[in-house]
């Protein structure tokens, strides 16, 4: 499958304004099922640096200098990914007992993986309410993940919101409503409270009316024997061909697409378009 993105982001400052550096994080990840195709980027006005970089965890990150002060900034992206069917329960976990909950991470696997074990917003409901999860899938790892998966976007009521960081997982867990965003942060703090590698996703979904225009979040947990394997509670399935990658992150505020300050006395706007089809 052919799919093509075209996503732009237009800021409007009330006076000209002075730029400091900013951090884009618009171009796609390539996985062994998707392929990238084209990726064209166009930033007005021009930067007098665009600096293109691998960042701690392996996410392509440019970084965008400017000198004049300006009133206005538009970053629009167009991409072109191949993205492929595959078997999404086509591995095998190993060691064995990595295929009951809980289990331990090889040493030489544990070292590299310890931010995204942090557990960080796992609070004593938020624990429970996994470790029900957990329950319901007789500890099994892989049905631990469809079950929580699951039970979210069955039970949970999606919220559009076009701004901010995602809610505390406890927050989305009381209330039963959020935003993908909110959704992707319960999973990864659920899997991160019984002992699963577990990070934060920033990309594209094709196929849902709800996130075809804005931009979609996921998790992706990391399963011996299996490598980094992407979950969505939103769509509530393990992860297909009609998502696209951008940028995965232990903590999700380090790969916001597009971060960056100024100085100058002006109000900001912001107007953000995202279109996602089949392309030829």
């Amino acid at each position: 499958m052919n799919l093509r993105v075209s996503h732009k982001l237009s800021y409007t400052y009330s006076e000209a304004v002075s730029l400091d550096p900013h951090s884009i994080y618009l171009f796609p990840k390539a996985y062994p099922h998707q392929q990238i195709v084209s990726c064209v980027l166009t930033i007005e006005p021009t930067p007098s640096m665009l600096v293109h970089n691998i960042d701690v965890e392996g996410n392509h990150q440019q970084i965008a200098y400017f000198r004049e002060p300006t009133n206005l900034l538009t970053i629009s992206v167009e991409m072109n990914v191949l993205s492929n069917d595959f078997n999404v329960f086509g591995f095998l976990l190993f060691p064995f007992e990595t295929e009951r909950l809980p289990f331990q991470y090889p040493d030489i696997l544990k070292k590299h993986l310890q931010p995204y074990l942090i557990r960080e917003g796992v609070t004593t409901y938020v624990e429970q309410y996994a470790r029900q999860m957990g329950a319901l899938a007789r500890w099994m790892t892989v049905p631990f993940l469809t079950t929580l998966c699951r039970e979210i976007y069955q039970n949970f009521v999606y919220e559009r919101r076009d701004v901010g960081a995602p809610l505390a997982p406890e927050h989305t867990l009381i209330g039963r409503k959020g935003s993908c965003r909110d959704f992707a942060q319960l999973f990864v703090a659920c899997c991160r409270s019984v002992g699963i590698a577990a990070r934060f996703v920033s990309g594209y979904l094709y196929g849902n009316a709800l996130e075809e225009h804005d931009l979609h979040a996921w998790a992706e947990v990391y399963l011996p024997g299996a490598g980094w394997r992407g979950f969505d509670p939103t769509e509530g399935k393990a992860i297909m061909n009609n998502h696209i990658y951008l940028a995965s992150s232990s903590d999700p505020q380090l790969i916001t697409p597009v971060s960056g300050t100024f100085r100058g006395k002006a109000h900001s706007t912001l107007i953000t378009e995202v279109t996602v089809g089949e392309g030829r």
